[in-house]
């Protein structure tokens, strides 16, 4: 990693405001590297210009989706070819699954899931034409594991997670890398301001969630996890000749998704009869 600090990359950041997007963006920066980072509004626009006088910032809503090819054109124009595309840009559901509405779903999805997706494939010709660059799609152990009360949030990162396979398999052949980084519980706002919350209102489900939900919120700000080394860790990956199709990063993801992998190898093998008696 010393040496290679010295070769100058083009970081484009979704979300780079805040949370992982702010750390990522403020480490690339402080290596030297070129960064430009989206931003959704006038007021995030001046705090993020003023944190970091380096970054180049850009006005972007991953949801508008038509508009992010012609936005990705402006910002290569301007700044030049892109190295690296952090897809950060996201944001968290909390409540039971009967008690949420629907477009609570759509709005999570619009978000996590098209939006990742809509600027991966504003780059992907950009990256197929030049024979490199790397994506990393931020998802998290919420896309590799679930719990109580969070199934939108957890279906947005499973389906970005698998999204991000398929990417990484078909654009491989043109020497562009995509690597989903996975974290854990890390001190970002994600289960605090920045978290959307359905009412409650089902009483069948007290007993199983409220104890959840007030220790997420107590815990919010506590969590193990510091988002300037998984910064750093970032910055590590997107030097790798050949980086894995998925990192987790800190201790509870590391364990929980261990644990999940362990009693899927169980029950595989224990169904391992059933499983094959459909065959011929």
């Amino acid at each position: 990693m010393k040496g290679s600090r010295l070769m100058i990359k083009r970081f484009f950041i979704t979300g780079a405001n805040s949370g992982f997007g702010f750390a990522i963006a403020k480490a690339a920066v402080d290596a030297g590297h070129i960064v430009i980072g989206t931003v959704r509004s006038d007021a995030a626009r001046a705090y993020l210009t003023s944190e970091l006088p380096g970054l180049c910032p850009v006005q972007m809503d991953v949801t508008d989706f038509d508009a992010i090819p012609d936005i990705v054109a402006t910002a290569e124009h301007d700044f030049g070819p892109v190295d690296v595309l952090i897809n950060n840009a996201g944001y968290g559901h909390e409540g039971v699954l009967e008690e949420s509405p629907l477009d609570e779903m759509r709005r999570q999805f619009d978000v996590n899931v098209f939006g990742a997706t809509a600027v991966a494939k504003a780059f992907l010709p950009r990256f197929r034409q030049r024979r490199s660059g790397s994506i990393v799609n931020i998802t998290s152990m919420g896309g590799l594991i679930t719990m109580p009360g969070i199934a939108y949030y957890c279906g947005s990162k499973f389906a970005l997670q698998g999204i991000s396979e398929v990417m990484r398999a078909e654009m491989a052949p043109f020497g562009v890398h995509v690597t989903a980084v996975c974290p854990g519980s890390f001190r970002t706002d994600w289960a605090g301001r920045s978290m959307v919350r359905t009412d409650r209102s089902i009483p069948d489900y007290d007993t199983l969630f409220e104890p959840i939900r007030k220790a997420r919120l107590e815990k919010s700000g506590k969590q193990l996890g510091n988002p300037d080394k998984l910064a750093l860790a970032v910055l590590e990956l997107v030097e790798m000749d050949n980086p894995p199709a998925q990192l987790l990063l800190g201790s509870d993801a590391y364990q929980l998704v261990s644990d999940k992998l362990n009693r899927m190898q169980d029950e595989i093998a224990r169904y391992k009869n059933l499983t094959l008696s459909t065959d011929g």
